[in-house]
């Protein structure tokens, strides 16, 4: 999916300075926000078992139960975070986890593996062995849902006509081999531009 110059005007409507777009209260950081509250929101749909604004089943005990507004501290400074909360306690996120203070690039992570093309095993084998979480292929699939529109924003966006720097490098990250179930070291290569004003942008992976 591209997105539409409309929705691209309507983003960037009042826009009118740098700071606009990327400072502590720009557009980028509010998408941002966003983006990870989705997440956090198809976390408590995996764990409960029914979408939100949809009734639980009758017999059911454990709800929505309104969110908790949390700051995080992350690389481009502050970010309050409203986490959705269920009636017994028992939601443990995996996206930010309980006494989490920081959220050093974690959302990056999870979009650039998903971005990169990798499959939902593969992106489930990486954040085990790597980060040490275990979670389910179903709800790989439900976060990869939530954010798919924004990842393919990324992935089709406009890029400039012209890079005087681009540099290039790779990643190695560890995938569990989806046949042979070894982790293997494999590249993700970066491309990273810098436009004449100074602007670094990813320009794929």
């Amino acid at each position: 999916m591209t997105l539409s110059n409309d929705i691209l005007d309507e983003l960037l409507s009042g826009v009118d300075r740098p700071e606009d777009l990327l400072g502590d209260k720009g557009l980028m950081k509010e998408l941002k926000v966003r983006l990870m509250e989705r997440m956090l929101g198809a976390e408590l749909t995996e764990h409960l078992g029914y979408e939100a604004h949809r009734e639980p089943a009758s017999q059911q005990g454990n709800r929505r139960n309104g969110a908790t507004r949390k700051t995080l501290k992350g690389d481009d400074g502050a970010l309050p975070i409203d986490i959705p909360r269920d009636r017994d306690g028992s939601f443990e996120p995996e996206l930010i986890k309980k006494g989490q203070t920081r959220i050093d690039g974690m959302d990056d992570k999870i979009i650039g593996l998903y971005a990169a093309g990798l499959s939902t095993r593969d992106i489930r084998g990486h954040l085990e062995e790597v980060y040490g979480l275990r979670v389910s292929a179903d709800l790989i699939s439900r976060v990869t849902d939530a954010v798919l529109e924004e990842v393919s924003g990324w992935q089709n966006r406009a890029l400039e006509r012209v890079y005087p720097i681009v540099f290039l490098d790779a990643l190695r990250v560890k995938i569990r081999d989806a046949e042979s179930r070894q982790v293997k070291n494999k590249a993700v290569y970066v491309a990273l531009g810098v436009t004449p004003e100074g602007m670094r942008e990813v320009l794929g992976l």
